[in-house]
């Protein structure tokens, strides 16, 4: 199949399935025209790979980790063993994220916890863009 049939069987944009070929997460064969030729089995690979983006791990992650994956109906399951580990430290790296986040947001809250009820009175009236410091 052509990447216009991959994308829409996968649900991932043509320029997405590039990225991932250039990242080396796809090796689709080529013709002799140049143009790229997809299985099947490329199909599950973006499945695959969509299903690791959304559990948080980047794509030079993903391609340590795909190797070491398989498909069990609603589930990808590991297959090798040192897999586990390396798991467990970007479980450990996105709990840390979501930790900083929220203590952002605490702080957050306690800045606009302190408005004086005039400014928060008048807050949806005039939106202002927030700026970097």
């Amino acid at each position: 199949m052509r990447i216009g049939e991959l994308s829409r069987r996968t649900g991932a944009s043509e320029r997405l399935l590039r990225y991932y070929e250039e990242q080396g997460l796809l090796r689709p064969a080529r013709l002799p025209s140049g143009y790229r030729v997809y299985t099947q089995a490329d199909a599950d690979t973006v499945r695959r790979i969509r299903t690791l983006l959304v559990a948080g791990l980047n794509t030079a992650t993903i391609a340590q980790v795909l190797p070491c994956v398989r498909d069990d109906g609603e589930r990808l399951v590991p297959t090798c063993s040192d897999l586990l580990a390396d798991l467990h430290r970007e479980r450990d790296r996105i709990t840390r994220a979501m930790e900083d986040l929220e203590s952002s947001r605490a702080m957050l809250d306690t800045v606009i916890a302190a408005a004086p009820p005039r400014v928060a009175e008048g807050a949806g009236n005039v939106p202002r863009p927030l700026r970097s410091v």
